[in-house]
């Protein structure tokens, strides 16, 4: 006997440990060995990492794919990994250093550091893994490969060396986002713009004539950072800008510092913010930097490692400096100095020379440490290894137009060519010890030798050299996003020739965010037609972002951060699993609930129920049975509405619409099997095998089939259920299938099984009870009231099918009788189903007048509110200022008071 409730609890381990003991997500077993394949990468999460709400989504649609195909019949390989975590992991280990008491990472050396990390990865790292076996997902766990692991090492440095060496790598001095306190460039994915209560700043520049002397006029630039204005190279105004075109071609003599530099025509200013003019600091700013190339400007470097600022034998800041008395000073009172103080003291220096126009309060974004969000992030100019990767990036660019490799939703191939076709060279270096170590050897003279080992490099350079020579290995280590981009292939056992390479390269689709299609989608690209000649993936699906119920976007600070864990120990993995599928509609953001949750746990109890009922009611699963030789109407049109749910769940699931799936399945399920076909079917369970009570089921041997159609039904959509909801699937399975596992069972198919004139026959007996109980409700009809229904000049046929449902009518809608009537009598409410007119005489049950009454008072009520919310959401300026969560809610509840005044309105009409 099943029990009486389902409880997650005390099934999810024990259906995890029989997959596993199975070995059923195993890929190439050999019963497919000649079947096709499926295959999926998982977005390797960082081994530091733990499952928050957008692993839950991005896992849970990955496996109901693997699921669904394996079901299928494919050879299924879900590839599982984590990522190194370069920066995250170094932090962590630094961190638990400190915590206990230990030597620090310098103090005890790159090698004996890297010990404790690899230790820690051992013992600490990779609970997220765990993690996503609870939520159910079911990847070929014994392929489990780990971005440093000597597979994934040989793959990494085997790409940088033929990069190298086909010129696509190579060394250069240019801006990076360079973090101050762990002293390495870091990318623009861990760069967080947080608006900072800032100044404007409008300093006068004093113009200067050939000779260097003052001409007595002045240029006002606006900056809101004053510490970077000693290592200007320029001004810049805008060539159209009319204020300035006579001042093209000028110089001004940088106060303070005393170098002379040029005013440039460039339109990278912008008429329109602050003066129009700007100052260029092409070693501290980005957009500088790029102004700095087009006009040949010095890169003067001011800071050091730490963001402080570094004067003293500073050969760029030297270089045209005034041997005045202010130079000296500034030497003096600057060097060393953190940007803040530096910023505090130059603002000082300058209003004491009169050249502070004025200061006015700035809010604007500055770049912060995004995990963090405290350390903020310095432009810094340093040499770093980059990656040509506008070159790579055309053959990702073409694959796309083609329609090798396409997005979905489509929108975001825009996207992926706006980046790519505005790519800039990859920082590829990091000032880190944990990662993979550039393979580059340096001899006495800088020479760089890059070879695949210590050894290659040696030769290379006896060879260069002509005598062997002590080389030094570069310390630098390699982005993390570089061995992340190798993924699809190189977790297949490249670059060895493997028969899994073979087999499951390319894979068939990446299920991913948006927010890395960049920093992972593109250069997998970009590394995958380089290195294999082929796409890594034909789809790659962008899903939303998990919201909370306002739609405000998930943050520690915000306190709206919903535990997935929690919600899994609190309601099981299915109702989770279920509830974000229900709601991965393309292009919009999930808006999540632990409502949400508990309503499809409510879903999973329905499922269960369903199954009891049928076990109470000795619904056995019959091997011979055939569902399209079934004789009665209802046994038919439950078929049939199967039917029609399995071809609508597969066309979802095979063009990525998880939620149109998951609705199916749910529509199935409640409303069709346990709300009608169920409370239809009842009378015939309740006999033992003596044929129907009523007139809709005339055959006699009605019990029997009914059974075997209740078991053969309910076996269905748990097969269908699977992919979302694996675990109280896979238990009920296994009370019909002793023995068997649901995971690798057969995807359903009932094909030649439609019969439109059941579908006829009991759509309209669910359309005509629906709307019934709808009347009533609308119309405060007392919910145990027998009232009368009167069919209103209906044809013989409706006529016909009417007095064949009589008895199910009147229980089902609690009807007292059932009359024909060429009109509707007075004092009733009417609608219309199905062509057909039904009247129900309400006079002694309710007042018509005082109904009308409340009627008319709330659609006013709804109608006055509806138009307060689109003056609301027609103000330019709430909607401008008021965060995006706050004008969705608006809308949502100004579009539901329409839909509820449009509800009320048409009961109004029943009146007549």
């Amino acid at each position: 006997m099943m029990e009486k409730t389902f409880d997650p609890k005390s099934v999810e381990g024990k259906i995890a440990a029989l997959w596993e003991e199975t070995g059923v997500f195993r890929a190439g077993q050999p019963d497919r060995a000649g079947a096709p394949t499926f295959c999926i990468v998982i977005p390797p999460p960082n081994v530091t990492g733990t499952l928050h709400m957008g692993h839950a989504l991005n896992n849970t649609l990955q496996d109901i794919l693997c699921r669904f195909e394996r079901m299928r019949g494919k050879d299924v390989l879900w590839q599982p990994g984590m990522d190194h975590a370069g920066i995250a992991t170094q932090m962590v280990v630094e961190r638990r250093l400190m915590e206990h008491q230990e030597p620090d990472r310098r103090t005890l050396g790159r090698q004996k550091f890297l010990e404790k990390v690899w230790a820690w990865k051992e013992e600490s790292g990779g609970a997220i893994i765990s993690q996503l076996k609870r939520l159910g997902a079911s990847c070929d766990w014994s392929r489990e490969r780990f971005t440093m692991d000597e597979g994934l090492s040989r793959a990494v440095i085997k790409v940088f060396v033929r990069l190298y060496k086909e010129g696509l790598i190579y060394k250069d001095k240019r801006l990076v986002n360079w973090h101050p306190g762990l002293q390495t460039a870091i990318s623009d994915l861990e760069v967080a713009q947080v608006e900072t209560k800032g100044a404007l700043y409008y300093f006068k520049y004093p113009v200067v004539d050939d000779t260097g002397a003052k001409t007595g006029t002045y240029i006002t630039v606006a900056t809101t950072r004053p510490e970077t204005m000693l290592g200007d190279a320029a001004v810049a105004v805008h060539p159209d800008d009319e204020r300035y075109r006579a001042l093209q071609g000028a110089k001004v003599r940088l106060p303070l510092v005393g170098r002379i530099i040029p005013i440039v025509a460039d339109a990278y200013s912008d008429p329109e913010k602050g003066t129009g003019a700007v100052k260029i600091t092409p070693a501290h700013d980005f957009n500088d930097f790029e102004v700095g190339r087009r006009h040949n400007l010095p890169l003067i470097n001011l800071f050091d490692a730490e963001a402080k600022l570094s004067l003293q034998e500073n050969e760029e800041f030297l270089e045209g400096l005034d041997d005045s008395i202010d130079a000296g000073l500034i030497i003096d009172h600057l060097d060393g100095l953190t940007r803040e103080a530096a910023r505090e003291r130059i603002v000082a220096m300058m209003e004491e020379r009169g050249l502070v126009e004025k200061i006015e309060p700035h809010p604007h974004m500055v770049p912060h440490d995004e995990k963090t969000k405290t350390v903020i992030i310095e432009p810094y100019l340093t040499d770093q290894w980059y990656v040509d990767a506008k070159t790579l990036a055309q053959p990702a660019l073409a694959a796309v137009r083609d329609g090798r490799t396409g997005f979905i939703p489509k929108n975001w191939e825009k996207t992926y060519f706006e980046w790519l076709d505005n790519i800039q060279p990859w920082c590829i270096s990091r000032q880190l010890w944990w990662g993979h170590q550039i393979p580059a050897w340096y001899g006495p003279d800088g020479h760089v030798f890059v070879e695949a080992s210590a050894t290659e490099a040696e030769l290379a350079a006896l060879a260069h050299y002509g005598t062997p020579t002590s080389l030094i290995r570069d310390e630098d280590v390699l982005d993390t996003w570089f061995s992340s981009a190798l993924w699809p292939f190189s977790t297949l056992g490249w670059p060895d020739e493997t028969a899994e390479l073979k087999r499951y390269y390319p894979t068939n689709v990446l299920v991913t965010g948006f927010d890395i299609i960049f920093f992972w989608v593109a250069r997998m690209m970009m590394m995958g037609l380089h290195f294999l000649g082929e796409v890594p993936f034909r789809d790659v699906y962008i899903h939303a972002l998990v919201r909370d119920e306002k739609g405000a976007k998930m943050s520690k600070t915000k306190g709206n951060v919903i535990d997935p864990l929690n919600l899994v120990d609190q309601y099981g993995a299915d109702a989770l699993r279920f509830t974000l599928a229900s709601m991965a509609a393309p292009g919009r953001d999930i808006k999540l609930s632990t409502q949400r949750v508990e309503g499809y746990r409510n879903f999973v109890t329905k499922l269960w129920n369903a199954a009891r009922f049928a076990e109470v009611n000795r619904c056995v699963l019959k091997p011979d049975f055939d569902p399209r030789k079934v004789s009665l109407t209802l046994n038919q049109w439950i078929v049939a509405e199967a039917a029609n749910t399995i071809e609508s769940i597969t066309t979802a699931i095979e063009i990525y619409r998880f939620d149109d799936a998951a609705n199916a399945a749910y529509r199935f399920v409640w409303n069709i099997f346990c709300d009608w076909y169920l409370e239809l079917a009842k009378p015939l369970l309740q006999t033992n095998d003596a044929g129907s009570t009523e007139n809709l089921v005339p055959d006699v041997a009605g019990g029997d089939e009914t059974r075997a159609t209740v078991a053969f039904i309910l076996d269905l959509i748990v097969k269908l259920l699977h992919p979302f909801m694996p675990y109280v699937t896979e238990e009920l399975f296994s009370f019909a299938h002793q023995g068997q596992v649901l995971a690798v069972a057969e995807w359903p198919r009932l094909l030649g099984c439609a019969n439109p004139q059941a579908e006829a026959e009991i759509g309209f007996l669910v359309a005509l009870v629906s709307e019934l109980r709808s009347v009533r409700s609308e119309m405060n009809v007392p919910p145990g009231a027998q009232i009368p229904l009167v069919v209103v000049g209906a044809s013989e046929e409706r006529v016909a099918q009417v007095l064949r449902s009589g008895d199910t009518l009147k229980k089902l809608a609690r009807l007292s009788e059932i009359t024909f009537l060429t009109e509707a009598p007075l004092q009733s409410v009417q609608t219309i189903v199905q062509q057909t007119t039904f009247a129900l005489p309400l006079a002694g049950i309710i007042d018509f007048d005082v109904e009308k009454r409340r009627l008319v008072k709330e659609i006013g009520k709804l109608e006055q509110e509806a138009q307060k919310m689109t003056a609301k959401l027609d103000n330019a300026d709430f909607i401008a200022r008021a965060p995006e969560e706050v004008v969705e809610e608006n809308r949502e509840r100004r579009d539901d008071m329409l839909a509820k005044k449009e509800k009320l309105e048409a009961a109004l009409k029943r009146f007549g």
